[in-house]
């Protein structure tokens, strides 16, 4: 065992002396120890749980004969963060939490590890981790929330958003919005639909890295610590059995999961972590891969924040192995997976109970994934857009660029109602570097949609847009701004030309043109310039390579 590196041999008398002071006693040091890696806290709602599942964890450990030690990573939400220079540190922070995982596994040589996570950048920090450690691991999302109720209809992150643009508009009352705000969130757990959070959790579990049912069974249920314990039982006999990560997550493991990404219609953002995953995997993932298996496999699930259903009825309807039930003509069922089965074994008795929410292949509700990339002349490598949010008549669109150097800009512009139907919005110098840190842009979608333009004003950023955005908004434009990216050349006024169906994304600009504003053009400096964001922009590249660091 890796961890017999501190408790066997005549020299190790010391740390064992130290573990005996944590309570290890002598038969414990002939069993694996087992890291419990949780990023409890009690400022993240989709967290505030995860201390009680730990406990259910370490339970599981210790009856399958292994020692449980836990300990804690950092997670920021999104949603508090949004808006304002908090979410400057959102994604740089699934760097420091891959890191910090590392740092504790290398220092004290565990056997293997259980990863209690939930939100946006916490599931894909750890599962970077897991790759880039490779001992066996296995990973425990704490669940979605249950929906708000107010009024008759689900009320939830997104429609809280956008009800500050209806507030905005003159087509909501503050009264309505205090309301809004007290239904919003009833309780722990990620927020309800297919957002960055759960679009992860589908991820894990298509990848093979949790057990079946984990991603959508709601957290606040006594599943989900049945799941918990189970995970910690589990652990053991994968280290007993010496299976790890990179046995289980395999390129053809990265096609399922972006499969699974594509008919879930789930977030953007997917497409950086999927990409920074893999290259911990020493798995390239082109942006290309995405957008063939994207044509290839059809939305089939209907979910918030562009469909109706939410993930509790998901999971009703049969979760993600009913989803790849019905997927499995087209993924590979011969992929390992945690419970020591393939993933054609984990799925074959699985049902679909509801037809609504998991449609059939030949009755989708797009006929093409959730995801599109776009190409052209502003954005030589490549923009990402959740193709399913969108309303059909702006799948091709042109209008004036309305040009914003920052979130802030744009948002004060779309609140003093400056954006005009037609009209494009841009909003640069937020990208990885720029930013620094890639902002998610869910408060100025959010406005757009609650002052009704969203079938009319389309969005372009070098940031992000969260998975809760709804409307005709690209993101990931590469390369950014602040890398001197087509972007940065754009003007008032400049005709930009959004062509979905033809995967198309251009500005009515001749190459000279191009060329000779981003001759002119000078660096702007990204906005903070201390600390941790100084190092991240020195480090960072850019969406098109998942906003990892580069080599040194």
């Amino acid at each position: 065992m890796r961890s017999d590196s501190i408790k066997v041999g005549l020299e190790r008398a010391p740390h064992r002396g130290i573990l005996k002071c944590l309570g290890v006693t002598d038969s414990d040091l002939n069993k694996p120890f087992i890291a419990v890696v949780n990023s409890f806290n009690e400022m993240v709602p989709g967290h505030m749980n995860l201390d009680k599942l730990a406990e259910f964890v370490k339970a599981g450990v210790r009856s399958a004969g292994g020692v449980p030690f836990e300990f804690n990573t950092i997670a920021i939400c999104d949603g508090l963060v949004m808006g304002h220079e908090g979410m400057h540190y959102s994604l740089p922070s699934r760097e420091l939490i891959a890191d910090s995982v590392e740092v504790m596994i290398k220092a004290h040589r565990f056997d293997g590890m259980v990863l209690i996570t939930n939100c946006d950048k916490i599931t894909p920090g750890m599962l970077m981790a897991a790759a880039r450690l490779n001992i066996p691991s296995i990973v425990v999302t704490a669940g979605p929330m249950v929906s708000g109720v107010y009024k008759g209809r689900r009320v939830d992150v997104t429609a809280i958003f956008e009800a500050v643009g209806e507030v905005a508009a003159e087509r909501l009352s503050l009264k309505d919005l205090k309301m809004i705000e007290d239904n919003a969130f009833p309780g722990c757990g990620s927020c309800n639909g297919m957002y960055t959070a759960n679009t992860m959790a589908c991820i894990v579990e298509s990848l093979g890295m949790s057990l079946p049912r984990c991603a959508t069974t709601i957290a606040a249920s006594s599943r989900k610590l049945r799941i918990a314990k189970e995970s910690g039982e589990r652990i053991v006999k994968l280290v007993n059995e010496d299976i790890k990560p990179l046995d289980i997550m395999t390129y053809e493991a990265f096609e399922n999961a972006i499969m699974v990404f594509m008919a879930l219609g789930g977030s953007t953002n997917a497409v950086l972590h999927l990409k920074a995953i893999a290259r911990e995997a020493n798995i390239d993932l082109p942006l290309s891969l995405f957008d063939k298996l994207s044509r290839k496999v059809p939305h089939i699930c209907d979910l918030r924040p562009s469909g109706p259903y939410d993930l509790e009825e998901l999971d009703i309807a049969g979760g993600v192995p009913a989803v790849m039930k019905e997927l499995s003509q087209l993924i590979h069922l011969d992929t390992l997976t945690v419970t020591g089965k393939t993933l054609g074994e984990n799925i074959k008795d699985a049902v679909v109970f509801d037809r609504n929410i998991i449609r059939p292949l030949d009755n989708p509700v797009h006929k093409e994934g959730g995801i599109a990339i776009l190409t052209g002349n502003l954005a030589p490598k490549g923009a990402v857009v959740k193709v399913t949010a969108i309303s059909p008549k702006m799948l091709v669109h042109s209008g004036p660029a309305r040009v914003y150097n920052s979130e802030e800009e744009a948002m004060k512009a779309i609140l003093n109602r400056e954006i005009e139907k037609g009209d494009v919005v841009v909003i640069r110098y937020e990208g990885p570097k720029g930013g620094p840190g890639m902002r998610e842009m869910l408060s100025p979608t959010a406005a757009i949609a609650g002052m009704g333009l969203s079938d009319s004003v389309a969005l372009i950023t070098d940031g992000r847009f969260s998975g809760a955005t709804r409307g005709p908004c690209i993101g990931h434009v590469s390369p950014e701004a602040a890398e001197g990216g087509p972007i940065a050349a754009l003007q008032d006024g400049d005709i930009i030309v959004l062509d979905i169906p033809k995967r198309r994304l251009d500005v009515q600009l001749s190459d000279e043109e191009l060329k000779e504003r981003l001759a002119k053009w000078r660096p702007k400096p990204p906005k903070i310039r201390k600390g941790y964001l100084k190092r991240y922009s020195m480090l960072v590249q850019s969406a098109d390579m998942g906003g990892t660091f580069r080599d040194i």
